[in-house]
């Protein structure tokens, strides 16, 4: 189908920031053909294909949101552990997370992936890590539930082998051996990597973090993602307990850590990323190391504020990410635009921290930096993916908010009227048009009750 767009305010987020106030966009299958000042040429090439025009009056039409951080599988366990800290918070709930099974996992990535695309999420990231002995095909479950949802992902296959007998934090049942962790996420790579241009599935190689994970199997993890050529992802530098039992154990603070077991490169992307030193962002900078920015998460954990404006100022590439829903209860990526931007402005740069065009890039384009597809995502351009939202601004929330970029990161939540992923409808009108909402709810809270009745 060849879609047109037209009447509506653009911010492409490309390299110039280029915007229009009253502009057009022309999709040809999967791919974005032109973008445009005023409307759209009235004759196009007639390929045969089927034309949609889409008056897009009072809308702002971006690139689709980036999600760089996730754990489906936390959806079961919203509003757990309500105070508590990182540390405190996993003890509490690991018990209950080694219990899930496959279709608790695909009931979760259904729940957390509709809640995602239906707020303008086009691509995402799920970082899943607890693999209980015999209860089915996790990865394949969540890999499904976004087959089913329509958005592009990449499945960052997880691993723990350091249990607390072993002096890392997790309970022994939850861990996996170092060898079957490397063995399963081979076969994963094998299975279901898909490098290509407009991939909707890729995997990246993901061990959680350095009190869960052995030195040994963050080496040979690295050197599997290299031999592969896929990507690289973790936890990192997220509290100042984390960074305590790094030179408790290791002699040395988080980064340093990493660098010297292959974990920071143009290949590596690491969550949170919290408590740094100027050395760290030097570090990231120097080696391309990308960072999922998750600020509901942080603050719900009472981590603290990351150093964003000063990765960005350093050329440290940046995305945000929801994290988990149990310690992001709302599930979704628009509110981390506001989130990033205001709680950022809490930190030393004051009101310059970061201004509303930025906290847009950090979801779109910076997204696709630390995912490795700017060439395909990330931005309005012709040849790009076809990945777009309209949301429209000019109801009661927005309507006196001049700016529309401003007005979509500072106002609340704006509707989304159509996101395209790939040139194809995915939600239209605010409705989810690939599942059933309302289906999906119901089986949540089903598997939910079901998991605290096991645990």
């Amino acid at each position: 189908m060849t879609t047109v767009i037209e009447h509506c305010a653009i911010a492409t987020v490309d390299a110039a920031g280029t915007e229009y106030a009253d502009g057009h966009l022309v999709i040809a299958g999967d791919r974005i053909k032109a973008v445009g000042p005023g409307p759209a040429p009235r004759e196009l090439p007639d390929d045969g294909s089927p034309l949609r025009r889409v008056d897009a009056s009072g809308a702002l039409a971006t690139p689709g949101l980036i999600n760089t951080h996730h754990h489906f599988y936390q959806w079961l366990t919203r509003g757990l552990a309500q105070d508590a800290h990182l540390f405190d918070w996993l003890v509490a709930l690991y018990p209950r997370w080694s219990r899930i099974d496959e279709r608790m996992v695909h009931t979760a990535a259904r729940a957390s992936l509709a809640m995602m695309v239906r707020g303008g999420v086009t691509s995402a990231v799920d970082h899943h890590y607890i693999f209980p002995r015999g209860t089915g095909d996790l990865l394949g479950a969540e890999i499904a539930a976004a087959r089913e949802i329509g958005v592009r992902f990449t499945a960052a296959r997880g691993s723990m082998d350091l249990g607390a007998s072993d002096g890392g934090l997790p309970p022994d049942f939850a861990v996996e051996s170092t060898d079957d962790a490397l063995a399963a996420t081979e076969a994963a790579i094998d299975t279901h990597h898909d490098p290509g241009f407009s991939a909707m599935l890729r995997i990246a190689v993901a061990p959680c973090s350095p009190f869960s994970v052995s030195t040994e199997l963050l080496r040979q993890a690295a050197e599997l993602a290299r031999r592969k050529g896929v990507r690289l992802h973790t936890h990192g530098s997220e509290t100042v307990e984390e960074e305590a039992f790094c030179h408790e154990r290791f002699g040395m603070g988080p980064t340093d850590y990493f660098e010297s077991t292959g974990w920071l490169g143009e290949d590596v992307w690491m969550a949170h990323c919290v408590h740094m030193t100027d050395a760290d962002v030097a570090a990231f900078a120097r080696t391309g190391t990308g960072v999922a920015h998750c600020p509901s998460s942080n603050a719900r954990l009472a981590a603290g504020i990351a150093r964003v404006p000063d990765l960005l100022a350093a050329g440290v590439p940046v995305g945000l990410g929801v994290d988990g829903t149990a310690s992001n209860e709302s599930g979704e990526l628009h509110t981390e635009l506001r989130n990033a931007l205001l709680i950022n402005r809490l930190g030393p740069h004051r009101e310059a921290a970061l201004s509303a065009r930025q906290a847009l890039r950090l979801a779109t384009y910076g997204g696709a930096q630390v995912l490795g597809r700017t060439d395909g995502t990330g931005s309005l351009e012709p040849g790009k993916l076809a990945d777009v939202v309209l949301w429209q601004l000019d109801g009661l929330g927005h309507s006196t908010i001049a700016d529309p970029v401003a007005a979509l990161v500072l106002g609340p939540p704006a509707p989304v009227t159509l996101s395209l992923i790939g040139g194809r409808p995915v939600v239209e009108h605010g409705r989810l048009l690939t599942a059933d909402e309302h289906e999906i709810a119901r089986a949540a809270r089903t598997e939910s009750r079901r998991l605290a009745d096991c645990s």
